[in-house]
């Protein structure tokens, strides 16, 4: 299939989430998450297929050098299937939340990816962008028919450094706690999710703006978990801007559990309840500990017409992130009361993470 460069590897993303194989430069490969019986045997018409991990998840399995949490994940690692390896155990290596159902892994042998290496990190980009475990399946891109194919460097740039939105509808959205609301719907150029943004009371642009970055969190602003702090964060931030004599602006933003997606994030929960932290479990699984892309917020901001910024957050990083892409961001503290529930979790976001509760 040919596609115009700037939607490549956006198309090879989507349709590695629908579980098809992709070609990637030199490689072709498919999800390891979602594969089955017949999409592996047409992966491997002509040869064994390979499964590459990222160095952190290989690092779990002591195939690599401990990788302290806050490093960049290096390269990734490419695990040969021997016979035994196969469908069942090869899910096993790659999903962590596997691990204590079944222990004893291995003998493996990993083997260098050599000039595979661009095309082994992008694949693992795909599967991150796509919402799945960074996990593929792969052999030589002439082993296997691929239903879209992409170069590894436009796979890599995948997000973009700047996201592209556009504002696509807005109307009056009157809040329980914010009577007077504007919401404000963005959509993505490059046919990513949705995010809004809560106009409340009569922010002035040109001023700086009492503003939240708030992550789309299902569990904590529906359903009311408690596991986390999101829910409580939401309510509170709409109660202050309401309260502020210029009003504000919330971003609601699709970037749940810190970027890595709801799925993802149920995963990390498993994990935790094994024992490991929030920023383990992020890990564990082949992610950063926050995935996030600043880009979408300070694209809408700009929109918006703001400049210049007042966060209420307890994460500097968002403020540096705002700032890296051109705003003018400061912080207004903004922290809640831990519950039985989520005390470690607020523990380890203050103590590795340097948010200031």
């Amino acid at each position: 299939m040919t596609l115009a460069a700037d939607y490549a590897g956006i198309a090879a993303s989507d349709a590695l989430r629908r579980g098809q194989i992709v070609r990637v430069g030199s490689l072709a490969v498919l999800s390891a998450e979602l594969a089955d019986d017949a999409a592996l045997a047409a992966l491997e018409t002509r040869s064994r297929a390979g499964l590459i991990i990222t160095a952190r998840r290989a690092a779990v399995l002591n195939l690599a050098n401990q990788i302290a949490a806050a490093a960049a994940d290096p390269e990734p690692v490419w695990v040969e299937r021997p016979a035994w390896l196969d469908l069942e155990a090869s899910r096993a290596v790659a999903d962590p939340v596997l691990d204590l159902a079944t222990p004893m892994k291995g003998p493996f042998r990993t083997r260098p990816l050599g000039e595979d290496t661009d095309s082994g990190r992008a694949a693992i980009t795909l599967a991150k962008h796509a919402g799945l475990i960074p996990a593929v399946y792969a052999v030589p891109h002439g082993a296997a028919e691929a239903v879209v194919e992409t170069s590894a460097g436009l796979a890599l740039a995948l997000p973009a450094q700047a996201a592209r939105l556009r504002i696509a509808s807005r109307a009056r959205l009157p809040l329980a706690l914010a009577p007077d609301t504007q919401v404000v719907a963005f959509r993505s150029v490059d046919g990513g999710p949705e995010h809004l943004a809560l106009l409340i009371g009569d922010p002035n642009p040109v001023t700086t703006v009492l503003s939240r970055l708030h992550s789309a969190c299902l569990t904590g602003d529906v359903l009311g978990s408690l596991k986390c702090d999101c829910g409580p964060q939401l309510h509170a931030a709409l109660a202050a801007i309401a309260a502020n004599p210029g009003g504000g602006i919330l971003l609601y933003l699709q970037q749940e559990g810190r970027g890595i997606g709801l799925i993802n994030k149920l995963r990390a929960y498993a994990l935790q309840d094994q024992g490991f932290d929030t920023v383990d479990a992020n890990t564990r699984l082949g992610f950063e500990p926050d995935e996030r892309d600043f880009s979408i917020a300070a694209a809408m901001l700009t929109a918006l017409g703001v400049r210049s910024v007042e966060l209420l957050t307890n994460n500097p990083d968002e403020v540096a992130g705002l700032a890296a892409h051109g705003l003018t961001a400061s912080r207004r503290a903004h922290a809640m009361p831990p519950n039985p529930h989520n005390h470690a979790y607020l523990a380890t976001k203050r103590d590795r993470q340097g948010h200031q509760l």
